[in-house]
């Protein structure tokens, strides 16, 4: 990692590699991590450690196969919801915000533009946990203007990974 003249933070091939690589496999030893990004053990443990530091790591997970989960539980519905709020002021697209962020069933929360305010990714175990979901969320909340549902047939592809 290098800075610049302006004291803003360059990323440098090593970062680079270890971030790209974390994204593939975070599971992966510190030796293993280092061995994968041609650099040594101590230098990977340094370079990873201060990537977290700054923020740009910001957790690691293990990211869990949906089919897979379905056949073991017997459930499993996806939905993506559009939320257009009444009032769209800061406070109250914060305010929305935050009890959808706050709720397990939600997945992803984005706030969009232009079209509906609120965009989730949702995940819950049948039709009728989705509309638990819809009245603890959506039909108690005031605020709340307009929802449209699209419920996923099939997913071809999930990636967490970021362009570096």
């Amino acid at each position: 990692m290098i800075t610049s003249g302006e004291g803003e933070l360059v990323l440098d091939d090593i970062d680079r590699r270890l971030l790209q690589q974390l994204q593939n496999d975070a599971s992966l030893s510190n030796q293993e991590l280092a061995a994968h990004c041609h650099v040594s053990p101590a230098t990977c443990l340094r370079r990873v450690r201060r990537l977290h530091d700054l923020g740009l790591i910001e957790r690691t997970v293990s990211i869990l196969n949906p089919d897979a989960l379905k056949r073991v539980t017997g459930a499993g519905l996806t939905a993506i919801v559009e939320v257009t709020l009444d009032v769209q002021s800061e406070e109250q697209q914060a305010a929305f915000a935050a009890r959808a962020v706050a709720d397990a069933a939600v997945q992803q929360c984005y706030r969009t533009s232009p079209g509906p305010d609120c965009v989730l990714v949702v995940t819950v175990a049948d039709m009728p946990a989705f509309m638990a979901f819809s009245q603890r969320l959506l039909t108690q909340d005031a605020n709340v203007r307009n929802v449209r549902s699209f419920f996923s047939l099939e997913r071809k592809k999930f990636s967490a990974q970021l362009p570096l």
